[in-house]
């Protein structure tokens, strides 16, 4: 029996380029009752959806150059709010990931492009 996710709750996902970071998301977010498509927000930076349980965001801070460019994302209000918050490319947050945020590593297995090793912190 896993532990459930509840909000709210700030989930930082790393891994490189095309670690299934997203695929991940859209798993979790179909876990949550989602039903809109659950896309990459590389370009939009944020997408929001509503769950069953919850309101969900995910984030893309891989074009971000640092830090003081989350304030233009409303960035405080979002992880301050009562929702899950999935981030990839947490490092782009700097000091302002909040400390308790879950960590999920994901990363590709040698010799098997279709598997990941996933690392839960």
């Amino acid at each position: 029996m896993g532990a459930a996710l509840d909000a709210p709750a700030v989930v930082a996902l790393e891994g490189d380029l095309g670690a299934g970071k997203t695929t991940l998301v859209q798993a979790m977010c179909k876990g949550l009752g989602v039903t809109q498509d659950v896309t990459s927000p590389t370009f939009a930076l944020v997408n929001q959806y509503e769950g069953d349980r919850a309101t969900v965001y995910h984030l893309d801070l891989y074009r971000l150059r640092g830090p003081d460019d989350l304030t233009n994302l409303g960035w405080d209000d979002i992880v301050n709010s009562d929702a899950i918050v999935f981030v990839e490319w947490p490092d782009r947050a700097g000091d302002r990931l909040p400390p308790d945020a879950a960590r999920i590593a994901l990363e590709h297995v040698p010799g098997d492009e279709s598997c990941r090793r996933v690392t839960v912190a």
